[in-house]
């Protein structure tokens, strides 16, 4: 009887379809891990103008030229690790380029240092919700001695209940004030006495469409 079901079950168009099933699989999944190469390259992440600006700081920082030749991208820092949630953040991360599209006109270095805090703010609670994860594919936190004395003793009894990006933020990109002592009025003023703007434009630009 249970020859009998096995000769009814398995045919040769149930072979061929668990095969090309199969095929199809893996086949996705090497889309996958290709898609996530590409988008998380530099090259990539720097295709847009908009983010040349980030890219510039990015490349003064000890992320890009330290001492040991280690080399953080783009994706190692701003991806999670893992396939099925690399994926998920490169798709969630579409709304980038939607606001890129038909947002404000980030390329315009006012109106992009204009918006800088709120992407700040939202990347650095990207960080907390992941427990700092790629940060720690990179730093093992038990490890970490640093040139002061008391650096490790501090990562391992003062970081309790903290994750990297609560103590360690600014490190790569532009300075933003931490979202707890920011003051936009402030930031307002710093943008306008740089690019030599009358006061008042940072605010305008801001409340009237082209700053968002």
């Amino acid at each position: 009887m249970r020859r009998w079901i096995s000769q009814v079950l398995i045919t040769r168009h149930v072979l061929i379809a668990l095969g090309l099933g199969g095929l199809a699989g893996a086949l996705f999944v090497a889309f996958l891990i290709e898609l996530d190469e590409v988008t998380s390259a530099n090259a990539f992440c720097t295709s847009c103008h908009s983010m040349t600006y980030a890219a510039e700081s990015y490349r003064e920082s000890p992320h890009y030229d330290s001492p040991s030749g280690v080399r953080a991208s783009c994706g190692d820092c701003h991806v999670s690790p893992g396939l099925i949630a690399a994926t998920w953040d490169h798709f969630v991360g579409t709304k980038d380029l939607l606001k890129q599209l038909f947002g404000p006109d980030y390329d315009d270095p006012v109106v992009n240092l204009l918006h800088l805090p709120e992407a700040a703010f939202s990347a650095r609670e990207w960080f907390r919700k992941r427990d700092s994860a790629t940060c720690r594919r990179c730093h093992l936190q038990s490890a970490i001695q640093g040139e002061r004395a008391n650096t490790a003793a501090i990562h391992r009894e003062e970081a309790v209940g903290k994750t990297c990006i609560d103590c360690h933020y600014n490190l790569v990109h532009r300075k933003v004030p931490d979202a707890r002592t920011f003051k936009r009025d402030a930031w307002n003023r710093m943008i306008e006495e740089e690019f030599g703007l009358e006061p008042g434009t940072a605010e305008r630009l801001r409340s009237d469409g082209a700053g968002g």
